[in-house]
């Protein structure tokens, strides 16, 4: 195992065009679930440890900014792989860059809509407007780490021990599954005037942190 590990860190695999496609959309649908998680667990004890809030808006456990933020995130950093500091320095930086964008352009496009708000909760150091903290960018450095030195390897170890076929009709499957949900609810739901997750969700008792 430790020397297929230095393969990964001093040799640069190549795969064919739909496998490489293949990578990317289980690298997606990885990052966007463990996002999920995160917050999920993040949020149970920021509101005190009552009880646990949906996060994202979408019907399945997957957020979107964490998966563009990982693709980002191999682009900028998979070449540096031996260096873990600049790995993670970059990790914190361009993210948090990304994260205050986002933010920032919600809410000025979406009338005040805040789909996070660090002004409100806790170890928010470094809290910018609400849209970014210290934590946050220092989390996503840690996660530009498990991506580069975990996620990324595993996807690679799939793709070649894995039948072709297999591999590509899972990691597909997986990713067209997550990106249906995400424009219905992103675009389908608000111009056919259809019912939407958290709309659902919310019917049914399951509850979201407001964010002012």
């Amino acid at each position: 195992m430790k020397e297929k590990y230095k393969k990964y860190l001093n040799y640069d695999y190549s795969f064919d065009k739909l496998t490489t496609l293949g990578i990317f959309s289980l690298i997606i649908v990885i990052a966007g679930t463990f996002g999920f998680i995160y917050e999920f667990i993040f949020y149970y004890f920021n509101g005190g440890m009552k009880e646990f809030f949906w996060r994202g808006g979408n019907f399945l456990p997957w957020i979107n900014i964490y998966a563009t933020g990982s693709i980002m995130i191999y682009f900028l950093t998979y070449k540096r792989r031996k260096k873990p500091f600049q790995v993670f320095l970059i990790g914190f930086i361009s993210c948090g860059i990304l994260e205050y964008f986002s933010g920032l352009g919600m809410y000025l496009l979406r009338d005040g809509l805040r789909c996070w708000n660090y002004n409100a909760e806790i170890l928010n150091f470094g809290n910018i407007g609400g849209f970014v903290c210290f934590r946050s960018a220092f989390f996503f450095g840690l996660s530009s780490l498990l991506l580069i030195y975990g996620i990324i390897p595993a996807c690679f170890y799939l793709a070649r021990k894995m039948n072709k076929k297999l591999f590509l009709v899972i990691s597909f499957s997986l990713c067209i599954i997550v990106l249906i949900d995400e424009f219905y609810n992103l675009l389908f739901a608000r111009i056919f005037k259809l019912p939407r997750a958290s709309s659902i969700y919310k019917k049914l008792g399951i509850h979201y942190v407001k964010f002012k």
